[in-house]
Protein backbone atom coordinates (compact mmCIF):
# COMPACT_ATOMS: atom_id res chain seq x y z
CA UNK A 1 0.00 0.00 0.00
CA UNK A 2 1.34 3.44 -0.96
CA UNK A 3 1.90 5.88 1.83
CA UNK A 4 0.72 9.44 1.20
CA UNK A 5 3.34 12.06 1.97
CA UNK A 6 2.26 15.61 2.71
CA UNK A 7 4.62 18.54 2.28
CA UNK A 8 4.21 22.26 2.83
CA UNK A 9 6.15 24.70 0.68
CA UNK A 10 6.21 28.47 0.18
CA UNK A 11 5.71 30.02 -3.23
CA UNK A 12 9.06 31.42 -4.39
CA UNK A 13 10.08 33.73 -7.21
CA UNK A 14 12.22 32.15 -9.95
CA UNK A 15 13.17 34.92 -12.38
CA UNK A 16 9.82 36.30 -13.60
CA UNK A 17 7.94 33.16 -12.54
CA UNK A 18 6.46 31.81 -9.33
CA UNK A 19 7.25 28.28 -8.24
CA UNK A 20 8.00 25.81 -5.50
CA UNK A 21 10.85 23.39 -4.95
CA UNK A 22 9.82 19.75 -4.87
CA UNK A 23 13.03 17.77 -5.34
CA UNK A 24 12.18 15.20 -2.64
CA UNK A 25 8.67 14.69 -4.02
CA UNK A 26 10.00 14.23 -7.56
CA UNK A 27 12.55 11.70 -6.36
CA UNK A 28 9.81 9.70 -4.62
CA UNK A 29 8.01 9.12 -7.95
CA UNK A 30 11.20 8.64 -9.96
CA UNK A 31 11.29 11.97 -11.80
CA UNK A 32 14.61 13.29 -13.02
CA UNK A 33 15.83 16.41 -14.82
CA UNK A 34 14.38 16.45 -18.33
CA UNK A 35 11.44 14.12 -17.62
CA UNK A 36 7.96 15.14 -18.77
CA UNK A 37 4.95 15.47 -16.48
CA UNK A 38 1.21 15.94 -16.96
CA UNK A 39 -0.40 18.75 -14.96
CA UNK A 40 -4.11 18.82 -14.09
CA UNK A 41 -5.55 22.02 -12.63
CA UNK A 42 -8.78 21.85 -10.64
CA UNK A 43 -9.65 25.52 -9.98
CA UNK A 44 -12.79 24.81 -7.93
CA UNK A 45 -11.00 22.60 -5.42
CA UNK A 46 -7.66 24.46 -5.58
CA UNK A 47 -5.84 21.26 -6.50
CA UNK A 48 -2.94 20.86 -8.91
CA UNK A 49 -2.10 17.24 -9.74
CA UNK A 50 1.33 16.45 -11.23
CA UNK A 51 1.66 13.01 -12.80
CA UNK A 52 4.77 11.39 -14.23
CA UNK A 53 4.34 10.94 -18.00
CA UNK A 54 4.89 7.55 -19.51
CA UNK A 55 7.92 7.49 -21.79
CA UNK A 56 7.30 6.05 -25.22
CA UNK A 57 8.99 5.87 -28.60
CA UNK A 58 7.19 7.33 -31.59
CA UNK A 59 6.50 4.93 -34.45
CA UNK A 60 8.62 5.34 -37.58
CA UNK A 61 7.39 8.22 -39.72
CA UNK A 62 5.71 10.12 -36.85
CA UNK A 63 7.64 13.24 -35.90
CA UNK A 64 7.64 15.03 -32.56
CA UNK A 65 6.36 18.15 -34.37
CA UNK A 66 3.29 16.19 -35.53
CA UNK A 67 2.65 14.94 -31.99
CA UNK A 68 3.03 18.48 -30.59
CA UNK A 69 0.54 19.79 -33.18
CA UNK A 70 -1.88 16.94 -32.46
CA UNK A 71 -1.62 17.59 -28.72
CA UNK A 72 -2.41 21.30 -29.23
CA UNK A 73 -5.49 20.45 -31.32
CA UNK A 74 -6.71 17.92 -28.74
CA UNK A 75 -6.24 20.40 -25.91
CA UNK A 76 -7.98 23.18 -27.85
CA UNK A 77 -11.04 21.11 -28.79
CA UNK A 78 -11.23 18.74 -25.80
CA UNK A 79 -14.13 20.56 -24.17
CA UNK A 80 -16.06 20.74 -27.46
CA UNK A 81 -15.65 16.99 -28.03
CA UNK A 82 -16.69 16.19 -24.47
CA UNK A 83 -19.80 18.39 -24.75
CA UNK A 84 -20.79 16.83 -28.08
CA UNK A 85 -20.90 13.39 -26.41
CA UNK A 86 -23.56 14.65 -24.01
CA UNK A 87 -25.96 15.63 -26.78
Amino acid sequence: MDRVTKMERKITKFGNSLGITMTDAFKQIGLELGDTVQIEIHPHSGEIVITKSTKFTLPAGISEDFMDCLSEVINEYDETVRESRLV
